[in-house]
C-alpha cells in the first residue's frame, strides 16, 4: 500500500481516543489512505495499529491483484465470477511461522500489552477483533470455519466473542454446548487482507474459507496448528490467541459502535473466551476494520463482494438477464441493494427483487431492494433515484415483506428480543412491461455522438468520462 501511495503513517496518537478519532474522520469519505499508527504512548513503540484498510476501490483492487484503474462495477463482476467458479487452493500445514515469534501460556499471557484502541468514544471497551478471523471446527464433520465476529479484550487472558444468531460461528458453538462440551476457538488479527476479507463473505455452510482464500491469493495459506485446540492459524499472522468457550460462561460485553452507525444496545452478556495461548510477531501490527456511520471500513469492501454474491445467487435461482448489482455503502452495504436487469417478461422485475431480497447473500439485515432497467448504473445513486422518480408508481410497484431475517444491530429490528426480524421493501423502478413499446425517449446523446465528442474534444472532458 505504501508503494502505491495508499498509506499514511501517524505517530504518537493514544489508544484511548486519538486513534479512533483520526480513523473516524478519515472514514467519512471513501478514498482516503490506510492509516498506520506507531509510537502509541504507553506501549512498545514498535507495536503498530493499521486501520482504514479497505476504504478505497484502488486498495481493494490491489489486494486481489486487479488493475489500479478498477471501478466499483468491475469489483462486483470479479466477485460474481469468483462465486460462479470459486477458485480454491487448500491450506498448507507447516511447522512454524512468524506468529510463533512469541508464545505465551498460563500466567505469561498478556493481551493488554497490545495497544488495542477504543475505536469510538462511547465504546464499552477495547475491541481487538474487528479485522478478525474467528476460527472454529464442526464437532461432527471436522469442517473448519472462520468468520468475522467482534471480539472484545477484557483482561490479560479474557475476551468475548459476539456472533449474531444464525451465523456459522453461533451454530457451531451451540453444537458443542448441546453436548455439554466447551467450544474450541482461535482468534487471528493481522493477515493478508484477502485472507481476512473472506471472513466476511457468505460462504456456504460446510465450505472451507481457507480454500477460497488460497484460490484468491493464488497459493495455499500456510497454517500452523494451535497448541491447545489444534485449530489452523495462518503462520504469517501478526497476532493470534486460542482458548475455549464453556457452556453458560458469559460476561458483560459492549457496547460497540456498529456498522449501522448506531450503538447496538448497551452492556449485554456474551460468550467468554478463556485464553490458553497468546501468540504474536516480534513487532505485531493490530489491524482494525472499524464499524461506524456508513460508509465505513467494516462494510464498504463487503459491498462489492456481497453484490457479486447476490448477482451469482440470482442467476443460480434462474433469474435471467441480470446486468448488475450494487450494495449501497450508505446502507452499510447490506440494507440497500440495487439490481439492474434487462426485462424479458411480465413479472421479471418483481421476481428479481424478491430473489435478491431473500437469497442467502442478500437476506441478512436487508431493508430496501430497488430493481432498475439495464440502462441504469446501479452504483450511480443519482441514476437510481431518477429511475425511482420517473419509472415507479408506489401504488403499483411497491411490495413489503414482513418477518425477514435481521439482527439486533439493526435499530429498527422488531420485536426486540423475539427473533430479530424486520420488514423490507421491494420497489420496481423499471419501465412498465405493458408500456415498453411506447415509453418516452430519453434525453441523452447517442453513442455515436459520444464517440465523436470524445475523439475530437478529449482534452476538455473529465478524465473519467
Amino acid at each position: 500500500m505504501e508503494e502505491a501511495g495508499e498509506l499514511l503513517r501517524v505517530s504518537g496518537a493514544d489508544r484511548e481516543n486519538e486513534i479512533g478519532g483520526i480513523v473516524d474522520i478519515y472514514q467519512r469519505r471513501i478514498g482516503g489512505p490506510a492509516l498506520l499508527f506507531d509510537q502509541v504512548p504507553g506501549y512498545d513503540p514498535d507495536y503498530k495499529v493499521l486501520a482504514n484498510l479497505f476504504m478505497s476501490v484502488k486498495r481493494i483492487a490491489l489486494t486481489f491483484g486487479l488493475p489500479e484503474s478498477t471501478r466499483e462495477v468491475d469489483l462486483v463482476g470479479f466477485w460474481r465470477d469468483a462465486f460462479r467458479n470459486p477458485p480454491t487452493i487448500p491450506p498448507v500445514e507447516v511447522e512454524t511461522g512468524p506468529v510463533l515469534d512469541n508464545v505465551e501460556t498460563g500466567d505469561e499471557i498478556d493481551m493488554l500489552k497490545i495497544p488495542t484502541p477504543r475505536w469510538h468514544e462511547g465504546d464499552g471497551g477495547y475491541y481487538m477483533g474487528t479485522a478478525v478471523m474467528v476460527i472454529m471446527k464442526d464437532p461432527d464433520s471436522g469442517w473448519i470455519n472462520y468468520g468475522a465476529y467482534r471480539v472484545q479484550v477484557h483482561d490479560r487472558k479474557l475476551a468475548t466473542v459476539m456472533a449474531s444468531k444464525g451465523k456459522h460461528g453461533d451454530q457451531l458453538m451451540r453444537k458443542y454446548f448441546e453436548r455439554g462440551e466447551p467450544c474450541p476457538i482461535a482468534v487471528v488479527v493481522g493477515v493478508h487482507p484477502a485472507i481476512f476479507s473472506v471472513a466476511g463473505l457468505e460462504v456456504p455452510y460446510g465450505k472451507n474459507e481457507y480454500d477460497l482464500a488460497g484460490g484468491l491469493i493464488g497459493e495455499g495459506v500456510r497454517v500452523i496448528r494451535a497448541p491447545k485446540t489444534g485449530l489452523p492459524i495462518p503462520a504469517e499472522a501478526e497476532i493470534a490467541f486460542e482458548g475455549f468457550i464453556h457452556p453458560d460462561d458469559r460476561i458483560d460485553e459492549g457496547p460497540l459502535g456498529e456498522w449501522t452507525g448506531y450503538y447496538s444496545g448497551g452492556v449485554e452478556q456474551h460468550p467468554a473466551i478463556r485464553v490458553e495461548t497468546f501468540m504474536h510477531r516480534d513487532t505485531p501490527v493490530l489491524t482494525g476494520c472499524i464499524p461506524a456511520v456508513p460508509p465505513n471500513d467494516d462494510t464498504f469492501y463487503r459491498g462489492t463482494y456481497r453484490a457479486g454474491a447476490v448477482w451469482h445467487e440470482m442467476e443460480a435461482a434462474g433469474v435471467p438477464e441480470v446486468r448488475g448489482v450494487w450494495a449501497h455503502p450508505a446502507g452499510g452495504s447490506r440494507m440497500w441493494l440495487t439490481v439492474s436487469i434487462k426485462q424479458q417478461y411480465a413479472g421479471h422485475a418483481k421476481q428479481a427483487g424478491l430473489v435478491a431480497s431473500q437469497c442467502h447473500a442478500g437476506a441478512y439485515a436487508n431493508r430496501v431492494v430497488i430493481v432498475v432497467d439495464e440502462d441504469i448504473d446501479p452504483a450511480d445513486i443519482d441514476q437510481v433515484i431518477w429511475a425511482i422518480c420517473t419509472r415507479s408508481d408506489p401504488g403499483e410497484d411497491l411490495d413489503v415483506l414482513r418477518n425477514c431475517w435481521s439482527t439486533k444491530l439493526d435499530p429498527r429490528a422488531y420485536p426486540a428480543g423475539a427473533g430479530m426480524v424486520n420488514s423490507r421493501m421491494i420497489l420496481q423502478a423499471v419501465k412498465p412491461w405493458s408500456r415498453m413499446a411506447d415509453w418516452p425517449a430519453i434525453v441523452r446523446s447517442s453513442k455515436q455522438l459520444d464517440g465523436h465528442v470524445r475523439g475530437k474534444f478529449a482534452k476538455y472532458l473529465p478524465a473519467d468520462f
